[in-house]
This record gives C-alpha cells, sequence and structure tokens, in this order.
C-alpha cells in the first residue's frame, strides 16, 4: 500500500470527524449519522495502515481520533452494582472454568510434587540437616512449637489480612508473569510447593503428620486452589504467547489479559476468605474434624460456584473477557 496515496485520499475523511468532535453544540441527526460512518471508516484505515503500512505518527493521529470518537459514539460508561454482580456471577466464574485445563493438571502436578518433596524430607536425614539444626528442628516440630504457634502468633484479624495480602500479591504475580512464557509462574510455584514439602516432611518425621495436616488443611485447601488457578491462568497466557490459535497474537493477548486481571480481583476475594478461616479458625480452639471441615466446605462451595454457575455462563458465551460494547473497537478490514 502506498502510505502517502493512501493519506491523501482519506484525509479529508480524518479532518471531518475531527471537526465533528470538535463542535461545541449538539450534533444534530444528519451530523450525529456522518459522525457514526466516519469513525468506522476511520477504525478500518487505523486497522490497514498497522497492518500494512505502519507509521508511528499517521498511527498515533488515527488511534486518537478512533479512540475520541469511540467515546462520543458509545458515551461515557459508569460502573454500578449492576457490573459487580455479573462479574461475580457470570464473569469470574465463567473464566475460571474455562481456563480449568490449565489450572486442574497445574494442582495435580504441584501436590505430586510437594507430596515427593516431603517424602524425600522426611526420610533422609541429611537433608533435614541442610535445612536447619537439630535442637532449630526439634523447636519447629514439638507440641507447642514454631509450626504450631506461627498461626496464633498475631491477632487474629491482623494475621488474617497480612496472610491475604501475601497470597493476594503471590496471585497477582503468577498472573502478570505469565506474559513471560510461564517461566516466572513456575518458579513461583515451585517456591510455594517446596515450603509446603518442607513443613510436611520435617512434621512428619517427627511424627506429627496429623497436627501438620490439621492447621493446614482447614485454609489450605482454598488457599491453595487458588493459587493454582492464578498459576494454571499464568500458564495460559503464556502459551497464547507461542500459539495465539486462529486470533492475531496482539487480540489474543488482548483478550487472555483482560480476562487474567479479572480473575486477579476474582482470586483476590476468594484469597480473603482463605486468610479469614487462617486467621480465625485455625487457631481456634475447636476440634481438629470442625476445623478440617469448614475448610473442606469452603473448598466445595468453589468448586461448586466454578462449575456450576461457571459451567452455565461459559457454555452461554461468557469468556470471562470485558462486555463487546467495552473492548477495543475493532472493525474487519479488506485489501
Amino acid at each position: 500500500m502506498d502510505l502517502d496515496v493512501f493519506v491523501s485520499a482519506h484525509r479529508a475523511e480524518w479532518d471531518r470527524l475531527e471537526a465533528l468532535l470538535r463542535r461545541q453544540r449538539r450534533l444534530n441527526g444528519a451530523e450525529a449519522d456522518e459522525l457514526v460512518t466516519l469513525y468506522q471508516r476511520t477504525a478500518t484505515h487505523l486497522s490497514l495502515i498497522q497492518s500494512s503500512a505502519p507509521d508511528p505518527q499517521l498511527t498515533g493521529r488515527l488511534s486518537q481520533l478512533v479512540a475520541r470518537a469511540r467515546s462520543a459514539v458509545t458515551g461515557t460508561r459508569r460502573a454500578s452494582w449492576r457490573d459487580v454482580t455479573r462479574f461475580l456471577t457470570y464473569g469470574f466464574p465463567a473464566a475460571v472454568y474455562k481456563s480449568r485445563h490449565w489450572w486442574v493438571p497445574t494442582a495435580l502436578l504441584s501436590t505430586a510434587v510437594a507430596a515427593l518433596l516431603g517424602w524425600w524430607i522426611g526420610t533422609h536425614p541429611e537433608v533435614q540437616a541442610s535445612i536447619a539444626a537439630p535442637s532449630e528442628l526439634r523447636e519447629l516440630t514439638r507440641p507447642g512449637g514454631q509450626y504450631e504457634t506461627y498461626y496464633s502468633s498475631h491477632p487474629a484479624a491482623s494475621f488474617a489480612a497480612q496472610v491475604w495480602t501475601n497470597n493476594a500479591w503471590a496471585a497477582a504475580l503468577c498472573l502478570i508473569l505469565g506474559v513471560f512464557l510461564g517461566l516466572p509462574v513456575i518458579w513461583i510455584l515451585f517456591q510455594n510447593m517446596l515450603n509446603l514439602g518442607i513443613g510436611f516432611g520435617l512434621m512428619s518425621s517427627a511424627g506429627r503428620l496429623d497436627t501438620f495436616l490439621g492447621l493446614v488443611l482447614p485454609h489450605g485447601l482454598l488457599e491453595l486452589t487458588a493459587v493454582f488457578v492464578a498459576a494454571g491462568t499464568g500458564l495460559r497466557l503464556g502459551w497464547t504467547l507461542i500459539d495465539p490459535g486462529p486470533r492475531t497474537r496482539r487480540t489474543a493477548l488482548a483478550e487472555e489479559g483482560r480476562a487474567a486481571i479479572g480473575m486477579a480481583i476474582g482470586l483476590a476475594l476468594v484469597l480473603f476468605v482463605s486468610g479469614a478461616i487462617e486467621g480465625f479458625v485455625t487457631p481456634s480452639g475447636l476440634p481438629t474434624w470442625a476445623r478440617i471441615t469448614i475448610g473442606v466446605a469452603a473448598e466445595l462451595a468453589f468448586f461448586a460456584y466454578v462449575y456450576v454457575l461457571g459451567g452455565r455462563a461459559a457454555r452461554a458465551g461468557d469468556t470471562g473477557d470485558v462486555e463487546a460494547a467495552e473492548r477495543s473497537a475493532t472493525v474487519p478490514t479488506a485489501a
């Protein structure tokens, strides 16, 4: 495409669109129709230039023009409680459901790695000795030791807030760093599984595995599930960069990235629940069976939320992306 010829042929349309956007008074019917038509044409021109003869200065001008025109055509929209309700009942569970082929295998493989690390540490005294001195290990694992007192070392409310902040940040990192081919996500996930495996191995070697599971399971089921969802979604985002499928790489990353941002918000709410359980239920005086029952109930509720509400929304076509009206304008191009 000859860019100079293209600009000469369409400059008048762009100038006219800009003039309409600068109007101080309200547009009449004919002018509004003209604005819509010029907006659609300019969006097509922008797409053609970006794909055939990218010019930074011209692309910048037309991008700004299209954005202003789109705002004028669609109007300013404010978020409402309806948007929040829709996100929680359709968008977020649908996004989690659609990414299940990534996070479920991630959860199974990660759990297997943690169990293997725990077995290796628990059955090899030399490995335990490399972690800490024998006296320190005894202090960690004895009745009333650091593993048990950790959950009651701070006031419940502040401890829950700290746990929530740390876990939400870890989940957000998995989602954000997934774009780097998923490699940072694997490292973050391994660090989490290593910490879990160390606790599992040390407590099992001390004959106190039941105590360890009684402390971890109430909050850990939901907490780890949220981390696995974040990690699986991050890996999916990284794979999109490698294989975008029938979409262009730019479109695929935009769609998956917007869904990932929404999932970060949703997972923060899930981790808030697990943090509350860790702060108020795990160190409570409830019997072990009662604490574990609460954790299992929270986990089952999350799975029902994802597979019932999310499955229904996904089958209805919801992907977790923003609504079509809120996406960047894209118009089919023709040669």
